[in-house]
């Protein structure tokens, strides 16, 4: 299973209802649903993941995460997670206020853009910084609206919304004692659980 979802795991209850956006071949919601009796819905719009996601008996509905989610009634679900995709979204201010709307409680993973390697990538070469954390040239990228740590939790203040739990971790998911000392300079990756106030 993916780094970032053994963590995520940790923090969605068993038996509850959890809608993921993004859930690309639904590793995650067939995880959820084996060892935590997890119903889940995944929303993807890449057709070979959806295949994926069948072929992994998860209940998955084609849709594009920029046109919002009118479909779903507020509140329908305990947990809306997303993850390494809101950096990637049109509007993520209106996303984020829409998956808590729609779920009781959110996580969000993205990468940190303040990170120390992006900062140098910058600042020595001029250029784009790519990472593993930002794999892609600029002009192919699908991330749009990259932002740090203290951006995102200014945009959650704004929106009043509630961390409930925030976790700095390094490329490969794994959180180090010294990366909470400057998390804005050393996290590499955001994991947050959100709630509105």
């Amino acid at each position: 299973m993916r780094p970032d979802f053994e963590i995520i795991q940790q923090w969605i209850p068993a038996n509850s209802e959890v809608l993921d956006l993004g859930c690309g071949d639904g590793e995650l919601l067939a995880y959820l649903h084996r060892e935590k009796q997890v119903r889940g819905l995944g929303l993807e719009i890449e057709h070979p993941q959806i295949i994926e996601c069948v072929r992994k008996g998860v209940p998955v509905v084609k849709q594009d995460l920029n046109k919002g989610l009118h479909n779903f009634s507020s509140q329908s679900f305990d947990c809306v997670v997303m993850t390494q995709s809101f950096q990637q979204m049109d509007k993520p201010d209106e996303v984020l206020d829409e998956l808590l709307r729609v779920g009781r409680e959110a996580i969000i993973t993205f990468p940190n853009f303040a990170h120390w390697s992006a900062r140098g990538y910058l600042g020595l070469k001029g250029r784009m910084p790519m990472s593993k954390a930002l794999p892609v040239m600029w002009y192919n990228t699908p991330n749009i609206h990259l932002c740090t740590f203290k951006d995102f939790e200014e945009l959650c203040r704004q929106r009043s919304v509630k961390i409930l739990d925030r976790l700095v971790v390094d490329s490969l998911h794994q959180s180090r004692w010294f990366i909470n000392l400057m998390p804005n300079l050393l996290g590499e990756i955001a994991i947050y659980r959100l709630t509105s106030l």
